[in-house]
């Protein structure tokens, strides 16, 4: 073929209109595509702290806040780069194809994760515990500080904060000590055999009525539940607010040793007698 011939069969000034048409279409839809972007991200980014902080949303708890404000913002920004791959012009059936091909690729490689997103979806679903509870899950207690898509975030009675995988929660037994108003304190004290049965229960129970965090309904119960080697063991079962606890149990336990020390009530320690034979 004779390039002479080629360039003189060329409109070169067509072409270059042709080229300038092209680029200048394309020019626009990139502006349209970097506005779109650009507005897109200030609009989820409002959506997220609306659905975080707006008084009317506070009446939902706070974990299912959390867990709305994070899956929405995730499916906004899925909208928005489709949105921005058909203004340039890249066909909405093949974008999808890729996305779906790239979605299993991705769930295959982080079978933890989503199952730790399925744990997050089902504790904000049934609600086995929320913000603020004192619970004892997968191993760790504490009082629930954060419920949020993957994780659950605690802080121990020694103020350490601990995140649990949700999904390591979900397949462990969840023991929710603030789900009640009212808790059962149970403590058990020992005293020798040598002590009167009545009397023992006597101060065990003034002790329980005194305690100003002691409810009535149920009544207290101290009974006699045991006969060791060498004591008697006592049961005792105190109601109170869940909120008041540790105040009863460990107050209880020291005023029952200081009132066993004023009625002379001796608490044994552990004896074994040794008999020898000649």
């Amino acid at each position: 073929m004779d390039i002479s011939k080629f360039f003189e069969s060329v409109d070169f000034s067509k072409l270059i209109d042709t080229v300038m048409e092209m680029g200048a279409s394309f020019g626009v839809k990139l502006i349209e595509a970097v506005i779109v972007l650009l507005v897109g991200f200030k609009l989820v980014k409002v959506v997220k702290k609306f659905l975080r902080q707006s008084p009317k949303l506070s009446k939902l708890d706070t974990g299912l806040r959390t867990f709305l404000a994070s899956a929405s913002s995730i499916l906004l920004y899925v909208l928005l780069i489709i949105t921005v791959a058909m203004i340039l012009g890249v066909p909405v059936t093949s974008f999808i194809t890729i996305l779906a091909s790239c979605g299993v690729a991705i769930g295959l490689a982080l079978q933890g994760s989503l199952s730790n997103l399925a744990g997050g979806i089902m504790i904000l679903l049934f609600k086995p515990f929320k913000v603020g509870d004192y619970i004892e899950a997968a191993g760790e207690t504490g009082t629930v500080n954060e419920i949020s898509v993957m994780y659950t975030e605690i802080l121990t009675l020694d103020n350490k904060r601990i995140t649990i995988p949700n999904g390591s929660i979900t397949n462990s037994v969840i023991e929710n000590y603030s789900s009640e108003a009212t808790r059962r304190v149970d403590l058990t004290f020992n005293t020798a055999y040598s002590n009167d049965v009545e009397k023992v229960k006597e101060v065990i129970m003034g002790v329980v009525e005194k305690h100003p965090a002691a409810l009535k309904t149920p009544a207290p119960f101290v009974r006699l539940s045991g006969h060791k080697e060498s004591s008697l063991e006592y049961t005792v079962r105190i109601w109170c607010n869940s909120a008041d606890y540790w105040d009863v149990y460990f107050d209880t336990m020291e005023n029952v040793k200081k009132a066993f020390d004023e009625n002379n009530i001796q608490i044994p320690y552990s004896q074994l007698d040794v008999h020898i034979e000649k």
